[in-house]
């Protein structure tokens, strides 16, 4: 039986070279990626300029923004220290004339997060919505 490697009969296995140390290539930990796809979803934020940022590519951001929709990626509690939202557009309906207008009713906040609605008081202690938020977030994943 032949134990030559690369198959020739003439015994010549060639030359290896063995190169230690790093490739070049950067390890992101799952919560790096999430971060900076999170940055890319900033108004305003562009996906090259991020990408260059942190260098990488802006391919590799718009997969990170892919998977962190799709829920693979979770974003870190730091980045969450303030919540986003959209835009508030309060509309009051046309008073008819003659006709007394109604006692406003109480103010409360509805919001809509993956599937879930929450509606609270408008006075609501702001740390304690931020818990909640986070925890519908956190239990849609």
């Amino acid at each position: 039986m032949d134990d030559c490697l690369d198959g020739s009969s003439d015994g010549y296995a060639g030359r290896m070279e063995v190169i230690e140390g790093r490739s070049g290539r950067r390890q992101r930990s799952e919560a790096e990626r999430a971060r900076i796809a999170a940055e890319s979803l900033w108004p305003g934020a562009r996906v090259v300029d991020v990408a260059r940022r942190h260098g990488v590519t802006r391919w590799q951001v718009y997969d990170w923004r892919k998977k962190l929709a799709a829920g693979k990626l979770a974003v870190p509690d730091e980045m969450m220290s303030e919540p986003a939202f959209a835009a508030l557009v309060v509309e009051t309906p046309p008073e008819e004339p003659g006709k007394p207008s109604a006692p406003s009713p109480a103010r409360r906040i509805e919001l809509t997060l993956a599937d879930a609605t929450l509606r609270v008081e408008a006075d609501i202690d702001e740390e304690q919505l931020r818990r909640v938020i986070r925890a519908i977030r956190a239990g849609a994943r």
